[in-house]
């Protein structure tokens, strides 16, 4: 077997749930696209303006007023009886935004078809410049329809593109999920065992170890032997042990007296007696 194919091999045996998740998450994503229902959208632009030159910022403030009335029940009760929906379908249909420098607010209204869209921002629209110019007195500001809806060509919802790419991102997480729980659980790799060490030889005997000679023992001393208790055998009758005399003193200790003799009959055998010199002296005279 060459070297790229032992090599994609492995990768395969490694890396197949993520390979195996990201194709299964784009399709999934494909076929959410397919089958949910499309969703337009459409947006009115409404204008504010001051009946005073020179009162922009005055504007730009009514502006944001309006824009967050947009959505609240005074102004959808007229456009629910205009498009046919409830109010309550109105407040999940429609939304208003403003720009912080300009005194417009965009109407945006969504639908399952274009012309629903677009009749249903117009609605709102009309709506709420009737409601502000109904206290333009009071305020000195109108509002006025600057740009009506128009039908949108396409859906907003769902884009092809986007739902694959977001179920292979989903399929990509998923895989490198299962990845990551195939390893953990895995079976743990064998710690390597610890070389026993090794014995230690035993150290050789030295001359220092070795046994000493034994000296020659003295002719007449006796071997030592084991110590003789001196509590003999118990007696019978009493049931007290015999008791042994001493043993007298080892021979060891013998050939010391014949040293102590010659010393004191030394000055005998060298001198005499004064009493025999004194006689030796008188028979020479």
């Amino acid at each position: 077997m060459t070297t790229p194919r032992r090599s994609a091999r492995h990768l395969a045996r490694r890396w197949w749930p993520v390979a195996l998740a990201v194709p299964l998450g784009a399709a999934a994503g494909a076929g959410y696209a397919v089958v949910s229902h499309p969703s337009y959208a459409a947006s009115a632009y409404v204008l504010v303006v001051p009946q005073n030159p020179g009162e922009a910022s005055t504007a730009t403030n009514f502006a944001q007023a309006y824009g967050r009335l947009a959505g609240q029940p005074q102004v959808l009760a007229v456009a629910a009886a205009e498009t046919g929906h409830t109010r309550a379908e109105l407040e999940s249909l429609v939304s208003g935004t403003t720009s912080p420098d300009a005194p417009m607010i965009e109407i945006t209204g969504t639908g399952t078809h274009a012309q629903e869209a677009a009749r249903t921002a117009d609605a709102v629209a009309r709506s709420l410049v009737a409601f502000a110019n109904s206290s333009s007195k009071d305020t000195n500001v109108r509002l006025v329809t600057l740009a009506p809806a128009a039908a949108p060509d396409k859906p907003t919802t769902p884009s092809g593109k986007l739902d694959v790419a977001v179920g292979g991102a989903a399929g990509l997480l998923l895989g490198s999920l299962v990845l990551m729980t195939r390893r953990r659980g895995g079976p743990a790799e064998a710690a390597p065992e610890t070389p026993a060490p090794p014995a230690t030889p035993a150290a050789p005997e030295t001359a220092g170890t070795a046994e000493a000679p034994v000296a020659p023992r003295p002719r007449g001393e006796r071997p030592a032997g084991p110590a003789r208790s001196k509590a003999g055998p118990k007696d019978e009758s009493k049931g007290e042990p015999k008791t042994e005399p001493a043993e007298p003193a080892t021979a060891a200790a013998e050939p010391a007296e014949p040293a102590e003799a010659a010393a004191d009959s030394g000055p005998a055998a060298g001198t005499r007696p004064p009493a025999k010199a004194k006689a030796a002296a008188g028979s020479g005279r």
